[in-house]
């Protein structure tokens, strides 16, 4: 991505990643939050750390492109303590249990065995050779194990655009994603196993981030 491309795909992520989880700043407060530094009104701060925690975290991604593998539970730790630093929320593999809103799929609750599936998934994304199937699967197995007290979905996602990019592919946004239809799509993964719903939004965003972000490449 050229620079000016690269900056308004990080304004997009940041804005759409954190309404999808529930996130109430607009995408014309977000932009001004990661050029201006300024916090819209009406919102707490750590919506707004949020946001800015996205940006760190790509950024952190971006740096550590080609110098490390991104398929590596301790690099998983490390994104996920980007995005939820200084919101109040412990880093590390969670201790207790956690539960998912609107499903009624439990996640495992034993630190050690949320490590080690973890480490399989990792693993397993390893030895699959297709980037695109890396990054979908990583999408889709932090979101499933839910090895933190919070912020798996977002790490989730981060993770997976770490894979593309250091695919030199295009990474995703998710501007155009609807965010019910993206959390449902998520259920539908917790509950059936079905990959089918958030990998046609996976398959959409990719294209769109194509035609969006890399255009003057």
């Amino acid at each position: 991505m050229q620079a000016k491309e690269q900056e308004r795909f990080v304004i997009e992520l940041s804005w759409k990643s954190s309404r999808i989880e529930g996130n109430t700043y607009t995408l014309l407060d977000t932009e001004r939050l990661i050029r201006e530094g300024v916090e819209a009104p009406g919102h707490t701060k750590d919506e707004a750390k949020m946001i800015i925690n996205h940006k760190k975290a790509f950024q952190y991604i971006l740096s550590t492109k080609g110098s490390r593998t991104f398929l590596d539970r301790h690099f998983v730790e490390d994104i996920h303590r980007i995005l939820v630093e200084e919101m109040g929320i412990s880093h590390g593999f969670r201790k207790g249990v956690v539960g998912v809103t609107g499903s009624s799929y439990r996640p495992l609750d034993v630190p050690a065995q949320l490590e080690e599936e973890t480490d399989a998934l990792c693993q397993a994304a390893a030895k699959t050779k297709d980037p695109y199937s890396q990054a979908l699967l990583m999408l889709v197995g932090i979101s499933y194990i839910q090895p933190f007290e919070d912020g798996n979905k977002r790490t989730a996602r981060l993770i997976a655009n770490a894979i593309l990019v250091g695919n030199d592919l295009a990474p995703l946004s998710y501007r155009s994603v609807d965010e019910t239809l993206y959390r449902e799509s998520m259920l539908t993964f917790y509950e059936q196993l079905s990959i089918v719903p958030i990998k046609k939004i996976f398959s959409d965003q990719y294209l769109f981030a194509c035609e969006q972000y890399l255009k003057s490449a």
